[in-house]
């Protein structure tokens, strides 16, 4: 299926994506075989999340509300209406890449499907036609929809953040077919156009699939 993309602003990422490998997250689990993680980064040849460097992240951590990524705004990719819209999680206040890593194995380690909503922390499911796209890890409070609400393609849904098992800010975003993730089969996914940085310059892509390397944003 070909959608918007549901970000903008520059310096977004696929750190993980389809264009990679299938299944994008290492399973088929919980619909994720075709799914994305976009985490926005700077220009510097590792891609801090952060301004700091990598050192000092990994030393002592860094506020979660400084990261590039956290407080963007995530827009519906197409018109569709609200399954299920989740908010109130909360999300610590500095991250740090080992602890974060620690706490993911252990989640998919002891996951059960009774743990789901602690998993994906604030999140929402829209439907469009027989497809439903989630939206995982947003911010608290920044949950912007609710459920049965029909809301168009480009609008606000809500704001990328780091709740639930989430090792920094970035959006997890994919489509499926059911509305439950516990059953639901990953459906394929491209975005209809984005621009990819090259060098100075920015080149436009139609109907395509970023790599993992590809700093990419919304076309203008």
């Amino acid at each position: 299926m070909i959608v918007e993309f549901p970000l903008r602003g520059e310096g977004w990422v696929a750190v993980n994506s389809p264009a990679d490998r299938i299944p994008s997250h290492g399973t088929n689990m919980l619909g994720q075989r075709y799914a994305y993680d976009f985490l926005m980064v700077d220009r510097h040849p590792r891609m801090h999340y952060h301004p700091a460097g990598w050192l000092r992240t990994f030393l002592v951590g860094v506020p979660t509300a400084e990261c590039y990524a956290w407080g963007a705004p995530i827009h519906a990719p197409f018109d569709c209406v609200i399954v299920r819209a989740v908010d109130g999680f909360g999300e610590r206040s500095r991250v740090h890449p080992v602890l974060e890593a620690v706490l993911a194995v252990k989640n998919a380690l002891t996951f059960r499907p009774s743990r789901l909503p602690a998993i994906l922390g604030n999140h929402v499911i829209a439907r469009g036609g027989d497809v439903f796209a989630a939206f995982v890890h947003l911010a608290p409070g920044s949950v912007a929809v609710s459920e049965g609400q029909t809301v168009g393609s480009g609008e606000v849904i809500g704001r990328v953040g780091s709740t639930g098992n989430s090792t920094s800010p970035h959006l997890h975003f994919q489509l499926m077919d059911s509305a439950d993730p516990t059953v639901a089969s990953g459906v394929p996914c491209s975005f209809r156009s984005y621009d990819v940085s090259r060098g100075d310059t920015w080149e436009r892509v139609e109907s395509g699939i970023p790599r993992r390397k590809d700093r990419i944003r919304h076309s203008l």
